[in-house]
C-alpha cells in the first residue's frame, strides 16, 4: 500500500540577519519595471503589466522580427529592401516625425535600416522592414502580435511597425523588459548597434537619443519613446562588476525628467541588490525518502549552478524549501526531476531551481516492496 499522492514541502533552513530596514524605493515615473538580466528576477515594478501607449519603445519588436529573420537565414545583412512611396511619406522627412531621412524609391540594405531604426528611430525605416519582410506593415503588425504571444509578451499587441500613436497598439512595462532580455541574451552579434551613438545618412548625422549611453554607468541599449499620450519613456540595460540589469520607465513630463529617473532606477537596482551563487551545480541538497527501491533514499542536487539575487544590507530574511511530489517511487535515474528549491526574500518574488536526483536508484524486489508497504501501514509517513 502506497501513502497518498501529494505536495510535500521540505524547509531547509531560515536565516536571519537583522539592521535598519531599508527606506522602500519609488519611482516618479507612471510605469517602471526593473529585472535582473541573467536571472530574471524583478527587483522594482510600479504598473508594469498596464496597457500602455509605448511610443518609439515598441520598435524593439521590430527590431526583434529582423534580428530572428536574420538568424534563420530568411535575408542578410547585406540584403536590400525598397523603400516605397508610402514609407517615405508617413515616415519620412515630411511626415515631422522621427526619420532616417530615406528617399523614396531608393534601395537600403537590412543593415543600415536596422541603424536608422536602432540610432535614429526611423519611422520610415521601420516601414521599409516591415514591407520588406512581410509585404505590408499591417501584415507585419499581425505577425509581431503573434510572435509576442509566442514569446509569453501578455499584454502586447502591435498596429504598426513605428510605435505612431494607435489606440489599438499596446504594451506593457513588463512585457518590454522581457522583449530586452530577449534582444540582450540572444542576438549578442548584433546588440553592439544599440551602443551606437550616432548614424548618418544621406548625409544628416544623428546622434542616439538614449541618455544613459552618456552617463558612464555601464549602459549599452536599448531605446527611447515619446509621443503626446505616452509621455517621455526609456528601455535600457547596463553592465556594472558583471552584473546586468534592465529598466523600463514610461510617462515621464520631460527628456531631462527621463534621463535623471533613469539614471535613479538603474543605481537603486545596481546599489540595493547583489548577486550571489548559493549552490553550485551537483551540490547535494537533501535526501527524500523512497518508496519500493533498493535505496531507501535518494540525493537531490541542482543540475546546474544556481544564482540568486539578495537585498543588499538591511533587514534580511532567506528561507529556503524543498517542494516535491509524494511517493517518490523506485526506478529512479541520475538527473530525472524530483523537486524544487525555492528561495524567498522580503520585497522578491521566490526564486526556484529544480532539484535532479544525483543517483540511480534501481526497483526493489517483492521482498522490500511488501515491507515498505507494512512500514507505511504501520507508521504512515
Amino acid at each position: 500500500m502506497l501513502p497518498v499522492p501529494g505536495r510535500f514541502i521540505l524547509a531547509l533552513w531560515l536565516l536571519v540577519a537583522l539592521g535598519m530596514p531599508a527606506r522602500a524605493f519609488e519611482s516618479r515615473a507612471d510605469y517602471a519595471f526593473v529585472m535582473d538580466a541573467e536571472t530574471g528576477v524583478v527587483l522594482y515594478e510600479k504598473n508594469a503589466d498596464a496597457p500602455m501607449s509605448p511610443a518609439s519603445m515598441s520598435k524593439l519588436m521590430t527590431v526583434l522580427m529582423v534580428f530572428e529573420a536574420l538568424r534563420d537565414g530568411a535575408v542578410q545583412p547585406e540584403s536590400k529592401f525598397f523603400v516605397s512611396d508610402d514609407a517615405w511619406r508617413r515616415g519620412g522627412s515630411a511626415s515631422g516625425g522621427s526619420t532616417m531621412f530615406l528617399n523614396a524609391r531608393s534601395k537600403v540594405s537590412v543593415l543600415d535600416l536596422l541603424r536608422g531604426v536602432i540610432v535614429q528611430s526611423g519611422n520610415d525605416a521601420c516601414i521599409a522592414l516591415a514591407e520588406g519582410l512581410a509585404g505590408s506593415e499591417e501584415a507585419f503588425a499581425d505577425m509581431m502580435t503573434q510572435r509576442g504571444i509566442e514569446l509569453g509578451l501578455r499584454n502586447s499587441v502591435f498596429a504598426n511597425s513605428t510605435g505612431l500613436p494607435d489606440p489599438n497598439h499596446k504594451m506593457s512595462a513588463r512585457d518590454l523588459g522581457h522583449l530586452a532580455r530577449i534582444i540582450v541574451q540572444e542576438f549578442s552579434t548584433y546588440y553592439p548597434l544599440f551602443s551606437e551613438r550616432a548614424f548618418t545618412w544621406n548625409g544628416i548625422r544623428q546622434t542616439n537619443r538614449n541618455p544613459l549611453l552618456y552617463a558612464d554607468i555601464g549602459a549599452d541599449g536599448l531605446k527611447t519613446g515619446h509621443t503626446k499620450e505616452s509621455g517621455y519613456g526609456l528601455v535600457a540595460s547596463a553592465e556594472q562588476g558583471g552584473r546586468r540589469l534592465i529598466i523600463v520607465l514610461n510617462g515621464m513630463t520631460s527628456k531631462r525628467a527621463r534621463a535623471a529617473e533613469a539614471r535613479k532606477i538603474m543605481n537603486y537596482g545596481f546599489r540595493s541588490f547583489t548577486s550571489e551563487v548559493l549552490v553550485e551545480s551537483g551540490d547535494i541538497i537533501t535526501q527524500l525518502p523512497v518508496w519500493h527501491g533498493r535505496k531507501s533514499s535518494v540525493s537531490l542536487a541542482p543540475d546546474r549552478l544556481f544564482k540568486i539575487i539578495v537585498p543588499r544590507g538591511g533587514m534580511r530574511r532567506m528561507a529556503a524549501t524543498v517542494t516535491y511530489e509524494k511517493p517518490v517511487l523506485a526506478p529512479i535515474k541520475k538527473g530525472d526531476t524530483l523537486g524544487v528549491l525555492r528561495i524567498t526574500l522580503p520585497g522578491l518574488l521566490p526564486q526556484e531551481m529544480p532539484l535532479v536526483a544525483a543517483e540511480d536508484v534501481a526497483r526493489g524486489g517483492m521482498i522490500r516492496r511488501a515491507f515498505d508497504g507494512l512500514g507505511y501501514l504501520l507508521f504512515g509517513d
